[in-house]
């Protein structure tokens, strides 16, 4: 191989050899700590454990008729993940099978797999350095295209892994105070209900509070969940003032003796001033019930946002100090790739992410089955 190659060939085959050793593999995460709200990885095809039922009924609404969820036969949740990413896995594994079935490993081909995973919003980064994988030691070679898609994948869980980390609640801060934000359709009503029967279903007693005081549908929603999961509910009529339920809901939640409080927030554009001001407003009120309120700042985000999603987690950390992210609705874009550019660029903890609009269509997050997910592996 020659030194004079040059401009991307040159800088990623410099001192490649064809028997160079492929990465070492991905180092397995520590445990979890005490009091992590997560699961270990579901290995592919097998069914996780049923739920427990929920060990509180505190709810001061009745449960209407169409809050049932519909029987349905049951899937993995493995199935479930590589089913949601398909579109995101069939962008990228389709391109990738046109561009190396029988043909040569050379500049051209490893500039066009770059671009690939550019479009498909894993960012830059992330593309260079699986193009770089892919390339080593191969040039002017046949590689399967099966081979690209591993190495893809173990590209991705090790980007991935370091932000795999499960929500932990603290026994020790009680009512342990999470709130959720987020833009406009984002999911974030939809994740709190979830998040509430996962909770309730390992014995905590769980006060949500109604703070999207914007909208009555998003009231009514609530309620609903609180009646579904057992949990205690705080909320007020459309139009009330969404710092001033916060602290009804901290109150109410102390006198109570609840365990965790899922407070959820009206969405907003990142670039409202004024919105963001209102957020900025309730954290002020939560301090003064609890000066270390709130103990989580979950940032839901759509997946069907692609890049916008960015300047999302920049905005809203630098507003509300997020702590942990919660990916939603990867079932509905060919953009999934967008979680390795936030992890990438921000290294925030992802909780949880979402593929679907059931219970449990929200799990937490594993960074082995999402990147074989996304690669289009079993």
């Amino acid at each position: 191989m020659s030194d004079q190659k040059p401009g991307f060939f040159k800088r990623l085959f410099g001192a490649a050899t064809p028997d160079q050793p492929s990465p070492p593999p991905v180092p397995t995460p520590p445990e979890a700590p005490a009091g992590a709200f997560g699961a270990p990885a579901i290995a592919p095809d097998r069914a996780p454990e049923a739920e427990a039922a929920p060990a509180l009924v505190a709810s001061q609404a009745p449960a209407p008729a169409s809050a049932a969820p519909p029987a349905t036969e049951p899937r993995s949740w493995w199935r479930k993940l590589k089913e949601g990413l398909s579109r995101s896995s069939s962008q990228i594994g389709q391109g990738i099978v046109d561009l190396f079935t029988k043909r040569k490993l050379d500049e051209a081909a490893l500039e066009d797999l770059e671009d690939i995973l550019v479009r498909a919003d894993l960012g830059v980064a992330a593309a260079t350095r699986i193009t770089e994988a892919v390339g080593k030691g191969r040039y002017d070679k046949e590689i399967d295209p099966g081979e690209v898609k591993a190495i893809l994948a173990a590209e991705v869980e090790r980007t991935l892994a370091p932000v795999a980390r499960p929500l932990v609640v603290d026994a020790t801060k009680k009512p342990f105070v999470i709130l959720v934000i987020g833009v406009n359709g984002s999911g974030k009503t939809t994740t709190i209900g979830k998040l509430a029967a996962k909770l309730t279903a390992q014995g905590r007693s769980v006060l949500l509070a109604a703070g999207d005081t914007f909208r009555a549908a998003a009231i009514e929603q609530l309620k609903i969940w609180a009646a579904r999961t057992g949990a205690a509910i705080v909320a007020r009529d459309q139009g009330a003032d969404a710092a001033g339920l916060a602290f009804d809901a901290l109150k109410n939640a102390q006198e109570s003796g609840a365990d965790i409080v899922l407070m959820d927030t009206a969405g907003r554009l990142q670039n409202r001033k004024e919105l963001m001001d209102e957020l900025e407003k309730v954290v002020r009120v939560m301090k003064k019930i609890d000066a270390e309120a709130p103990h989580a700042v979950l940032l839901v985000l759509d997946a069907t946002v692609g890049q916008n999603a960015l300047q999302q987690v920049e905005i809203f950390s630098r507003v509300a100090g997020v702590t942990g992210l919660v990916m939603t609705k990867l079932d509905g874009t060919a953009k999934g790739g967008i979680l390795v550019a936030i992890a990438d660029r921000f290294g925030l903890p992802v909780h949880f992410i979402g593929v679907g609009e059931g219970v449990d269509d929200l799990e937490p997050f594993q960074a082995r089955d999402f990147a074989r997910a996304i690669a289009g592996l079993e």
